[in-house]
């Protein structure tokens, strides 16, 4: 009898316990410290709302980073350049123009030549200067196919300087880091094709330069044969014996 009324008394006293919380409210004290479930969720929501901001915020610091990364890579120079080299070869091919032997590539030095030696009104003077005149013309001629021999042989030597500069400019420019690395690289190579215009611009105007002299020596020539021709069959006093002396008295 006792027993079942303890454990009715139990019963009774879990049910008015369990009353008791749920009639609670949503905050509970344990230890002096209130805990607010709606509270603690908005906390734990509002960390990681702030987390994920701070994360956004980190992410576009890296992706600015990584911009000015690439910026620095698109604004780096080309560590090589050859310019100076370039420019040597075109000197050099300069000087041999420059060079030109008896007649220079100058209208002022053509009209002085011409004036002097290839123009058929000359064709009045003694036979002697005749003489002259025919063998400064051909040494005329002589003089500018060496010249442009000159001109070949620097021509030619520059093609091995044009394919170090070339093998070098094509290495820079395949491992470019950035824009500017590799504009620079292809602005040398347009200067590369540039300096072989011009070799090949010196070649021509060499080459041609000793035909044109050629040429003009060849006519100079024909000229000259018909005038000395026509002195030689002019009509004169004809021949006349003198005496000849085979011993001396």
């Amino acid at each position: 009898m006792r027993t079942s009324s303890l454990r009715r008394l139990t019963l009774s006293g879990a049910s008015a316990l369990l009353i008791a919380f749920a009639a609670t409210p949503a905050h509970a004290q344990l230890g002096g410290i209130v805990y607010d479930p709606s509270n603690y969720s908005q906390n734990v929501l509002t960390a990681a709302r702030t987390l994920q901001q701070i994360n956004n915020q980190i992410r576009s610091l890296q992706n600015e980073a990584e911009g000015l990364i690439n910026d620095a890579k698109n604004l780096a120079s080309l560590p090589f350049s050859s310019l100076a080299e370039l420019q040597s070869q075109v000197r050099q091919t300069q000087q041999l123009l420059s060079n030109a032997q008896r007649i220079a590539y100058s209208v002022q030095s053509i009209d002085q030549a011409f004036a002097g030696r290839y123009r058929p009104d000359n064709l009045s003077a003694s036979d002697k200067a005749l003489v002259a005149n025919a063998r400064a013309r051909w040494e005329d001629t002589v003089a500018a196919f060496e010249d442009a021999l000159k001109v070949q042989a620097g021509v030619v030597g520059n093609i091995e300087g044009s394919r170090d500069v070339m093998d070098r400019l094509v290495g820079s420019s395949q491992s470019a880091s950035g824009a500017l690395q590799a504009a620079q690289a292809g602005n040398q190579l347009l200067a590369l094709q540039a300096r072989q215009l011009a070799d090949l611009t010196a070649l021509v105007a060499a080459q041609g330069r000793a035909q044109s002299l050629e040429a003009a020596q060849r006519a100079a020539a024909q000229d000259q044969a018909r005038e000395q021709l026509r002195r030689f069959l002019a009509p004169g006093s004809g021949y006349r014996s003198t005496p000849a002396k085979m011993f001396h008295d």
